[in-house]
């Protein structure tokens, strides 16, 4: 069995890699990308024969359609809408099950800063996702579309938790990465890079689509702030989440919940942070003049930042999350609470976004090598891992010491 990543240079394409490396059953990775000595880089790291490099610009729909055709499954985790949509087209025209990393969901792409997406000739934006969709059942191929953390592992408990009730009502994933607690205080912002930053911004600035009182409702990223206390694994820690846009699929698969809503969890301060410099309109992705150029006040604020925002020796982040899926089991009150807390591997040097995010992909492309998950056309992490899939994916998860612990009280 041959497995393809894209973004094979970056943080989670390479966790990937690493996984995918230890099973038996995996004969070749092939990772892609431009640059060459980051592709060595990681090839290096890995250690493994398994792994082999594969140069490509994507752009080359020819070289990239014939490139696909020489694996039985990939995993994107490209950074932005234009290259993961590019990759996605061209893996249904391949007939390539594929499993893709972007909390987007495919099937509604949402308007807003779609980073140079590029659409097929008479087709909309607003047409765009059915028509990938279509085509997919067309060419008989799966398309785990968002998986990950989040997406990802939170869409799959709260799917889990929906399931378990009679009746579902209410459900609130609150999930983030964030810096150890004693890296947090060394960083502006409470904060440290885990992930793309700009995307973290535009995350933080688009307006999103959550439900309440059941009915889809738009509300701007980063606003209604909670405050929650995380007390299980052995932590105490009082931690905040506000909203932002990274489960859009269960608007699609779940519309019929009377609340339904995704937080991204940070360290106190942060949102608090957030709000003042969306106040001071240096979130804003429109150029503004200054000294004779046009300058995006973002771009300004996401170069000077970023060097203060990274790692510095030896510190090392969290993820964390803390699911609540609230409704009715034989005429009961219930609440399912699914809780994580996951650290890194200091050991192999994989932080704990990469595991988090990284090892679910590997899990997935690999029951999407056996052909594990039936389903065809845009299948979101909810739909695709259930049942005994679901039970099976947890061992695997357990496997690579990764524990969600899941909770039912009666309230």
């Amino acid at each position: 069995m041959k497995a393809l990543i894209f973004g094979g240079s970056g943080k989670i394409g390479s966790a990937i890699a690493w996984d995918l490396s230890k099973d038996k059953d995996i004969d070749e990775i092939g990772i892609v990308g431009r640059n060459q000595k980051k592709l060595e880089e990681v090839k290096n790291w890995i250690g493994s024969d398994k792994v082999k490099i594969r140069i490509l610009d994507i752009d080359n729909k020819t070289d990239t359609i014939s490139l696909m055709k020489q694996y039985d499954a990939a995993a994107i985790t490209l950074p932005d809408r234009r290259s993961s949509y590019k990759v996605v087209q061209y893996a249904i025209e391949a007939g390539l099950n594929i499993v893709d990393a972007l909390e987007e969901f495919h099937r509604t792409p949402d308007p807003y800063e779609t980073e140079g997406l590029e659409l097929p000739k008479d087709v909309s934006l607003r047409e765009y996702g059915e028509w990938l969709h279509e085509k997919a059942v067309e060419n008989g191929v799966t398309f785990v579309d968002g998986m990950g953390f989040a997406p990802g592992l939170s869409n799959i408990t709260v799917g889990e938790g929906i399931r378990k009730m009679d009746v579902a009502e209410k459900a609130i994933a609150r999930v983030g990465g964030i810096p150890s607690k004693e890296a947090a205080q060394r960083h502006p912002l409470r904060y440290m890079i885990t992930w793309a930053f700009e995307h973290v911004l535009r995350e933080y600035m688009i307006n999103v689509n959550v439900i309440k009182n059941g009915k889809v409702v738009e509300v701007p990223a980063s606003t209604e702030l909670e405050e929650f206390r995380f007390n299980k694994f052995g932590k105490d820690e009082v931690l905040e989440c506000a909203i932002t846009p990274g489960m859009p699929s269960f608007l699609f698969t779940r519309p019929w919940l009377r609340e339904f809503a995704e937080k991204t969890v940070r360290w106190p301060g942060h949102w608090e942070g957030i709000q003042v410099l969306k106040e001071c309109g240096m979130l804003d992705i429109e150029p503004v003049d200054f000294e004779g150029k046009k300058i995006s006040p973002r771009k300004f604020l996401s170069a000077v930042l970023t060097p203060k925002l990274l790692p510095n020796e030896g510190e090392t982040d969290v993820c964390v999350m803390y699911n609540t899926v609230e409704g009715k089991k034989d005429g009961r009150n219930i609440k399912i609470e699914y809780s994580m807390w996951e650290e890194a591997n200091t050991k192999n040097n994989i932080s704990a976004m990469m595991r988090v995010t990284g090892f679910p992909i590997a899990i997935t492309t690999k029951m999407l090598l056996l052909g594990k998950i039936k389903e065809t056309g845009i299948v979101a992490p909810e739909d695709a891992i259930k049942g005994d899939l679901y039970k099976e994916f947890l061992r695997e998860l357990n496997k690579r010491d990764i524990n969600i612990l899941e909770e039912i009280t009666e309230v």
